[in-house]
């Protein structure tokens, strides 16, 4: 009775062993999920910057030219520059927040696991995170000073580098917007040249003197083949099965996008994809020549450069010779433009494993793809400035003479 009961003891304790196992588990899963789901509402809150910081120049031109229009009008008296230059201010501090605190938060909160020594947990994994921040914080601070001491190696210089609010963060936000500048002017031809093949993959070619049926009957006859062929191979023979299985994926997506031809109507395949592949050209051909006359006008006229704080006031002037048709012009090109750009930088081979995939993205891949679009949208505005496309001041007069005024260290400090 004795061996039996310590018989039954050893069944009890080797059926208790697994127990706590699948509890730390399932809370290392749920850990994992929560912390998942915290970078993934950074990510998604960095999106959403990216987008009002594009969105933002369009709207700036529009409200220009409403208030040109409607310049008495009681109900849009709250439309005013100082309101435009407000939302300006937020966009560039939360581009700046999203960029230096919240996208490095959410990838060393993905990566991080607690130090050692300590519980294991969301604490101790959001001070981990929080020391790898403080890390990168005074690593840029001291890029940022080497380099000033580098270029510019006096007093002022290093004085206004302790102004972390008014000079040292728009400082370095201006450098993001460079590198975001370099890397715009990078892929927007590349982007030019593949919107034509990214709309021809989206939308229905015109059927001339082809016989979709046909076409349509001899890919089902091959992957009717295909399948027999793999119903009749070994599990063994993985190499060819993998090979097969393939090459069948392929013959269905071919099969898919004929049948989708197929029931396209005559509209959608003789009107549209013709009217779209113009519009494209029309487009291109606009920016690549108002981007010719710009650079002509850079070059011969001295007064033509960006001057920061020089030009019209909102609703002072209009933006355009051709008044409220030619800013919506503008908009379209700007928009056009931005599309373009992020078609090439997901066109570039180096960028090219950045492409997201439905359900085969990982967490860092979204990171890093947020980023990427968060640095080209706080480029588009200098870069459109830069090109002839948005000469709008935001500022009003009386503000302008005040951001005009030296500081103390001997810099100006203007937006």
């Amino acid at each position: 009775m004795k061996e039996d009961g310590r018989a039954g003891r050893g069944v009890g304790a080797g059926a208790a062993l697994p127990q706590p196992s699948a509890g730390v588990h399932d809370e290392q899963e749920d850990e994992d999920a929560i912390v998942n789901r915290i970078s993934l509402f950074l990510s998604t809150f960095t999106l959403a910057v990216s987008a009002g910081a594009v969105l933002l120049l369009p709207f700036s031109i529009i409200s220009n030219e409403i208030l040109l229009s409607f310049p008495q009008n009681y109900y849009i008296q709250w439309l005013n520059g100082s309101l435009i230059h407000g939302l300006w201010n937020l966009a560039s501090l939360f581009s700046n927040l999203c960029l230096f605190v919240l996208m490095p938060f959410a990838f060393f909160f993905l990566e991080s696991e607690g130090f050692a020594g300590l519980k294991k947990g969301i604490r101790a994994r959001i001070l981990e995170t929080l020391v790898m921040l403080i890390l990168l914080a005074l690593l840029i601070l001291g890029i940022v000073w080497v380099a000033s001491a580098l270029i510019d190696n006096d007093a002022a210089s290093m004085e206004s580098l302790y102004d972390l609010w008014e000079f040292y963060l728009p400082y370095l936000y201006s450098c993001i917007s460079l590198m975001g500048c370099l890397l715009l002017l990078l892929c927007t031809p590349v982007g030019l040249s593949r919107m034509f093949t990214v709309m021809g993959q989206l939308l229905v070619k015109p059927t001339i003197l082809e016989d979709l049926d046909e076409q349509i009957y001899i890919i089902t006859l091959e992957e009717e083949a295909l399948q027999r062929r793999l119903n009749g191979l070994s599990s063994s023979v993985e190499h060819n099965i993998t090979e097969l299985e393939q090459e069948l994926d392929n013959v269905k997506t071919l099969k898919t996008k004929l049948e989708r031809r197929k029931k396209a109507s005559a509209w959608e395949r003789n009107l549209v994809y013709p009217a779209v592949m113009v519009l494209l050209l029309i487009e291109t051909s606009i920016s690549v020549l108002l981007v010719a006359c710009n650079i002509l006008c850079l070059l011969i006229d001295e007064t033509a450069m960006p001057k920061g704080t020089r030009g019209p006031g909102i609703g002072n002037a209009s933006l355009s010779a051709f008044g409220f048709v030619g800013a919506a012009l503008e908009i379209i090109l700007i928009f056009y433009l931005m599309v373009s750009s992020v078609v090439g930088f997901y066109s570039l081979r180096f960028f090219g494993n950045f492409i997201p995939k439905k359900d085969d993205t990982t967490m860092t891949k979204i990171i890093g793809n947020c980023v990427s679009i968060l640095v080209l949208s706080s480029a588009l505005p200098v870069m459109s400035r830069t090109l002839g496309l948005h000469k709008l001041h935001l500022s009003d007069t009386s503000r302008d003479s005040e951001t005009a005024k030296p500081s103390a260290n001997g810099h100006q400090k203007a937006l």
